[in-house]
């Protein structure tokens, strides 16, 4: 079957996502928070972002390749951490993993992964980012540092934006806590999705591995939080700084949306910034990151990230012809192992690299500095 025929977006991708998926994952993963304003404003704003087409380049073949923090990528793009990803799929993390290895892109882990970075890391090949939701604990947070580091991951991604766990109300209308437990109504679900139900049956269902090797069984928390909240903190100043001194590596600091929050990062000697409103998943009234991201591009020069509403290959050359270095897909390529399995993320990055081609033909570019000129 050629897959480009029948999925041929990632809006393909999702459709047939939903219909393999159980009700309740589905939500956990299309969700946002409050009446999901911010996730709808993502799009938006995306979609108000014209670049002019430009003629009589000739023959061109544009290049995709970019070099960030150091690393030379394939392509301007990345998997960016999704926590508990192997409820979106039976050992979804190990096949994120792959597709991205074999696509020379990064592959961010969450630490609320359903796999150890132990566990993953034999599935990259120094594309491996980890991102840190901050434990308080002293301890566990050199304990994890530590084992990250010695696993060979490159870049620690600090996570800012959740200070507090958010209400997501589609994930709590679903029936779904974290972790997940197979009440009657969610396995009625389940059993109308027996591929996802055969890959569970296999490898069981999913839990915060890392998590709960320094929490143990935690119980009585939200529906909506989870075990890692009760390790982790809400970083400040002092916490960027002290990670600062203990990680060697690259550290980007996600979650950023304020201009003026970049100068003083930069002056923290962080490598570079993602700018993100956690995909509208943790506030309702946030700003689309790529109103965002010319006023954070002004304001200092490191390299930019950019998450939360990118689809498509012309999404990602809108960034950067605002600024950004480079974007990253969570959701997306979930939707893609949700519809296609194993084959799901490596015909998504065809599907993103075909699209960046097509459009950077049609803006006469050859290189992706060269996107900046056609923005209106």
């Amino acid at each position: 079957m050629d897959l480009h025929s029948k999925y041929p977006a990632l809006a393909d991708l999702k459709k047939r996502a939903k219909k393999r998926l159980p009700k309740f994952v589905w939500e956990y993963l299309d969700s946002a928070t409050g009446e999901e304003r911010t996730k709808h404003r993502n799009r938006s704003q995306l979609d108000a972002i014209q670049l002019m087409p430009s003629i009589l380049h000739g023959d061109i073949s544009p290049s995709l390749k970019t070099t960030l923090l150091g690393h030379d990528y394939a392509l301007p793009f990345g998997v960016a951490p999704v926590g508990m990803s192997g409820l979106m799929w039976p050992n979804a993390e190990q096949l994120l993993a792959q597709a991205a290895t074999k696509a020379n892109i990064p592959y961010c882990l969450s630490t609320v992964a359903t796999q150890t970075p132990e566990d993953v890391v034999p599935h990259l090949s120094g594309n491996g980012w980890f991102q840190l939701y901050p434990p308080r604990d002293e301890e566990i947070r050199k304990d994890i540092l530590k084992r990250v580091g010695d696993a060979g991951y490159t870049t620690l991604v600090l996570t800012v934006d959740v200070p507090v766990a958010s209400r997501r109300e589609r994930q709590v209308r679903s029936g779904l806590t974290t972790p997940p437990k197979l009440t009657p109504r969610l396995l009625a679900q389940v059993a109308m999705r027996p591929a996802w139900a055969m890959g569970m049956a296999q490898r069981g269902m999913p839990r915060m591995k890392l998590i709960d090797e320094y929490a143990g069984n935690i119980t009585g928390l939200s529906s909506t939080a989870h075990a890692g909240y009760l390790l982790r903190t809400s970083p400040d100043w002092d916490y960027v700084h002290w990670l600062r001194a203990h990680w060697p590596h690259k550290l980007v600091v996600k979650g950023v949306m304020r201009s003026e929050d970049a100068a003083p990062l930069e002056a923290a000697g962080v490598d570079a910034i993602w700018i993100s409103n956690h995909a509208g998943r943790q506030f309702d009234a946030a700003p689309a990151t790529i109103d965002v991201l010319p006023q954070i591009r002004a304001a200092c020069t490191l390299p930019l990230i950019v998450d939360s509403g990118i689809e498509t290959g012309l999404d990602i050359l809108r960034a950067i012809a605002l600024g950004a270095d480079f974007a990253f897909m969570g959701s997306g390529f979930h939707h893609a192992l949700g519809a296609l399995g194993k084959r799901g993320p490596t015909h998504l990055v065809e599907i993103l690299s075909k699209d960046l081609e097509a459009n950077m033909g049609q803006l006469g570019a050859v290189r992706l500095a060269d996107v900046a000129e056609n923005l209106l």
